[in-house]
């Protein structure tokens, strides 16, 4: 799909400001891509459709959990974990896209997994970094990702476990699997 053609698609689906951050997710993803080693064509289409489930109603994307085989502990947390799978699941559905890399990381944007591809971190990182993101610490996040995918999103993923806990929400399970997972993959 041509980039116009799927701007197109998810401009409808979101309000003006997260279009213009979508744009900057797009951006940054393409850098990273660039940098790390990742197909920057889909690093392009995942985070151009990354969001495109963030406005659905909150009962759609509970029943499209209930009913498509996601899983059911989703149910249990809020929409900023929900839209990301369902995103996923509608991208394919009603975009057409069927590539499962490009769908991973749209699934994994906001929670990251165990063993993350180098496109999962790259959307989950430029989801977090990108240029219109203006939030305590996504500074050092930024410096970091100049030089280390790794190092950068456990740095990420260290500051939205605390801001969670500050803000005392539930943090999703996968979140801290991603945070052990890096580590063991720094480590080794």
């Amino acid at each position: 799909m041509e980039r116009t053609e799927a701007l197109e698609i998810v401009k409808k689906q979101l309000t003006d400001h997260r279009f213009i951050h979508t744009l900057g997710v797009e951006e940054t993803s393409i850098l990273l891509a660039n940098k790390f080693g990742a197909d920057p064509k889909k690093a392009e289409t995942a985070a151009i459709f990354h969001d495109y489930a963030k406005f659905r109603p909150k009962d759609e994307m509970r029943e499209i959990v209930r009913n498509e085989g996601l899983p059911q502990d989703l149910l249990l947390y809020g929409s900023e974990v929900l839209h990301a799978p369902v995103g996923a699941f509608l991208v394919k559905k009603e975009v057409g896209i069927a590539d499962p890399e490009i769908l991973n990381a749209i699934y994994y944007h906001t929670t990251g997994k165990e063993n993350m591809t180098i496109l999962e971190k790259v959307i989950f990182l430029a989801d977090y970094i990108e240029p219109n993101r203006q939030f305590p610490g996504v500074e050092a996040v930024r410096e970091l990702a100049q030089v280390n995918l790794d190092q950068a999103c456990l740095m990420a993923v260290k500051n939205t476990i605390g801001f969670l806990m500050k803000q005392n929400q539930k943090i999703y399970p996968l979140t801290f699997e991603t945070y052990n997972g890096l580590l063991q993959e720094i480590k080794q």
